[in-house]
């Protein structure tokens, strides 16, 4: 298993770049995102996939081990190969496509070409669980956090509002926050909701 590269780049064309890794001519398939950060001439590092099969050994190339990840993930899925995993990548970036994954998302699926709404919801389904955010919306809520959201969703508010009256009400009480007691965040954040009014206050349905 080849999992980097080290090299010269010795050319780049629309959908492939050639490193010379010590005198031997290393073909790498790879997004225009990635093909675009190499230059001709100059060193660069590249981390691999290789995709072996019976008539055939090809190596896809990206910018980071997430990349790589992403596109591996991908690739587990029933239907989805490499060119098609490889053109998700073209189209989001790997925390783009973790966020869709989370968020149940399948229209940002459905923007990459090859790629129909019930291939889109498939994917979706199949990626659920398995890719999470790392950073941004829609990444995990720290310990506490994640303990206090599951308690408000459990009283039947929504996520949605949950989560916005925690980060109201830590931000306005930092010192309550800072101790991590969920008992005391979770009364301080149903004191903020019932604050708030009926805008904040709309619970989810359940049933």
């Amino acid at each position: 298993m080849i999992s980097f590269l080290r090299g010269t780049v010795a050319s780049v064309g629309l959908h492939s770049a050639v490193l010379d890794v010590n005198g031997f001519g290393m073909q790498v398939q790879a997004t225009p995102q990635t093909l675009a950060s190499l230059r001709t001439g100059e060193q660069a590092n590249v981390f691999t996939a290789m995709i072996v099969r019976e008539d055939s050994m090809t190596l896809f190339g990206f910018e980071s081990a997430e990349q790589r990840e992403v596109f591996e993930t991908l690739l587990a899925i029933s239907g989805v190969g490499p060119r098609l995993a490889l053109a998700v990548l073209a189209v989001h970036t790997p925390e783009a496509v973790r966020i869709a994954a989370t968020a149940g998302d399948d229209k940002a699926f459905s923007k990459v070409p090859g790629i129909g709404p019930k291939g889109a919801r498939r994917i979706v389904l199949e990626l659920a669980g398995k890719l999470v955010p790392l950073d941004g919306p829609g990444a995990p809520k720290q310990t506490w956090q994640g303990q206090v959201l599951t308690a408000m969703m459990g009283l039947g508010w929504s996520e949605k509002d949950a989560g916005a009256a925690i980060d109201a009400a830590t931000k306005e009480s930092p010192e309550i926050a800072a101790t991590g007691d969920v008992g005391q965040i979770l009364k301080l954040t149903l004191r903020r909701l019932g604050q708030d009014g009926g805008r904040s206050s709309t619970r989810a349905r359940v049933g």
